[in-house]
Order: C-alpha cells, then sequence, then structure tokens
C-alpha cells in the first residue's frame, strides 16, 4: 500500500472513531439527563427552600429512619403517627406524617408560640383538631426547642425565619404566603391525600 493509502486510512479511522465518539456522548448524555435525581427538585417558584422528596414510604416495625436531607425532615419514610395536639413537641413520625397529608407545621423555640402566631394559624387553617389535621387542612403549631425563631414546614418544603418573639407585619406577610402556597399539598400518592 502507497504512503498516500495509509495516509487515507489513518484519516478515515480517525474521522470514524471521532464520529462514533460523539455519537456515544449525544446518547449517554440523553439516557442520564432523562435519569437525573437532582438534590433539589419539583417546581421552582412558591416560598422556601426546596428538599429532594425522598417519599412517603411506611417503615416496618423496628427500621430505622433513613437520613432525611433537612432537620426537621420535610419529606421521607417515618412510622405514621397522628397529630393528637399542638403546641406540643412533635417527633419525626408525627411531622411527616401531618406533612404528607398536606399540613404546614410551624415551629418555633419558646414555650409558647411567639406573639400573633397561633392568631395567624387559626386564621389560616381554622382551630387545631386531629380531624382536621388529618385531611390534611390544618396548620400545625409545635415546639422545637433551641430554634430561634420559626421553622415552617411543608413537604419537600422550609421556610426560617430566625429572631422572631413578636410576629411583625413581614414575618405575617412571608408566613401566609408560605401557608397559601402549600396548605394541602402533601407527598403525591400519600396515604391521606
Amino acid at each position: 500500500m502507497s504512503r498516500w493509502g495509509t495516509a487515507l486510512e489513518r484519516v478515515a479511522i480517525v474521522v470514524v472513531s471521532f464520529v462514533i465518539a460523539i455519537g456515544a456522548i449525544v446518547l449517554l448524555s440523553g439516557y442520564f439527563t432523562a435519569r437525573d435525581q437532582a438534590g433539589v427538585t419539583g417546581v421552582l417558584s412558591g416560598p422556601g427552600l426546596i428538599f429532594r422528596d425522598l417519599g412517603d414510604r411506611v417503615l416496618r416495625p423496628g427500621e430505622r429512619p433513613p437520613a432525611y436531607d433537612s432537620n426537621p425532615p420535610t419529606s421521607g419514610a417515618h412510622v405514621p403517627t397522628a397529630v393528637r395536639s399542638d403546641e406540643s413537641v412533635l417527633d419525626d413520625g408525627q411531622i411527616l406524617t401531618a406533612l404528607a397529608s398536606g399540613d404546614v407545621i410551624l415551629m418555633y423555640g419558646g414555650a409558647t408560640p411567639p406573639r400573633g402566631l397561633a392568631a395567624l394559624a387559626r386564621s389560616a387553617g381554622g382551630a387545631f383538631s386531629p380531624a382536621l389535621a388529618q385531611t390534611g387542612q390544618a396548620v400545625i403549631l409545635a415546639r422545637l426547642p433551641g430554634i430561634n425563631g420559626i421553622e415552617a414546614l411543608a413537604w419537600t418544603r422550609l421556610l426560617s425565619i430566625t429572631g422572631v418573639v413578636n410576629l411583625t407585619e413581614r414575618d405575617e406577610t412571608v408566613l401566609s404566603q408560605f401557608i397559601d402556597a402549600w396548605l394541602g399539598n402533601g407527598a403525591t400518592g400519600s396515604r391521606n391525600n
């Protein structure tokens, strides 16, 4: 074979290799993009930080809960446990059961809610009752010792307002927007939805 034939053969091999590589990249990037599960998912509008939906799986007796990606958790496997009263400390099972139903939880650090928080919760969701919480339409007040301010929780959503002792007009507006956006929006396919 002549030098021209050998050079032409090498060029052809390089061109074919390049085309195959580009084709593989295009196919694989489409494959993995379609299956990407980023850390933040869902609709990117609405108030509060968005967390990945970890699902609403029921834990078997004795099964350890998974690592949640927020504290307090906003989604994930749990032991379903109804909220029986508000203005109390809730465990992760109660929090996740309420959020999966569509309830909104307003957590505060003190012995009593900041001034104005209970009135805001009642005006947005009515008087608390366990039956209302099961429907996913309750705004639940809950103590979370050690926090400085208010943590508003909904399914896959968390909003923090620090340093609140008395609600300001701005605090009320922000919390009302959070409640309006997420009350009734629990886990897709939840046992309570």
